[in-house]
């Protein structure tokens, strides 16, 4: 008797446990600019991993739930995060909007111009002077030293290394340049074309939008040091074979 009160109990308790389960559901959404509907955008699941790719009219099906985190990468449009909540799920569609790129010019600090005074009187005596670069109607450059033989050469390292010591100088906290521009711009200054095309088998006009599916992991914000090379490598490689599944689902 006890045995069986025992299995009783214990099925109870396994429906209750199961019943506090809640499964993802088939969730129905649309994304738009304003009234227009976009296309080419990946809507991907944070929580399961899991995403798909908005067909021509911006209408998407995925499987999520109550909580879940989706994400929604584009090309011409601004990423967007939405934390899932239960009136997603009551009225369908989900209607989720884009905002477009805006290509904003950084403000710029113009000064004032020192008006610089004519020269008077007799000026003759200015045009007459012989000065020690006339000979080659070309001034030296006496400041950085002859590279291989050119009087004028450049020494890009001491200027590299100048602006280095400038920006440390006016930002003091700040040790990592690297952040000021974005995982993507980096990554294809660093990363050769031949490892999208061979290594990833991505085609011309999947690369931008592949780098901008990975931008938004937060985890590629760590990556963008040049002593992380291989574990950028690494994480490309990751990426791209959840990149390479959710566009499967498209064709």
């Amino acid at each position: 008797m006890k045995t069986k009160t025992a299995i009783v109990i214990f099925s109870l308790f396994c429906q209750f446990c199961f019943s506090q389960i809640e499964t993802r559901k088939t969730l129905k959404g649309q994304v738009r600019n304003d009234l227009v509907p976009v296309e080419n955008v990946i809507v991907f699941n944070v929580n399961s991993q899991s995403g798909t790719v908005v067909n021509q009219y911006g209408f998407f099906t995925i499987l999520a739930k109550v909580n879940d985190t989706l994400v929604f990468s584009s090309l011409a449009f601004k990423s967007k995060k939405i934390v899932l909540s239960d009136k997603e799920f009551i009225n369908p569609p989900f209607v989720v909007k884009l905002d477009v790129f805006t290509n904003e010019l950084a403000e710029v600090l113009v000064l004032a111009k020192k008006e610089l005074n004519p020269i008077g009187g007799n000026t003759q005596k200015y045009v007459d002077k012989q000065y020690f670069d006339d000979e080659k109607s070309s001034p030296k450059n006496r400041t950085l030293p002859p590279i291989g033989g050119i009087e004028n050469g450049m020494d890009f390292v001491r200027i590299y290394k100048g602006i280095l010591k400038t920006l440390r100088k006016n930002n003091p906290q700040k040790v990592d340049f690297y952040q000021e521009t974005s995982f993507s711009e980096l990554v294809l200054k660093r990363i050769d074309y031949s490892f999208f095309s061979n290594t990833l088998k991505l085609k011309d006009d999947e690369i931008k939008l592949f780098l901008v599916f990975c931008e938004n992991d937060p985890k590629s914000r760590t990556l963008m040091q040049p002593k992380d090379e291989f574990q950028l490598i690494d994480f490309l490689v990751t990426k791209n074979k959840v990149y390479k599944s959710i566009t499967a689902l498209e064709k």
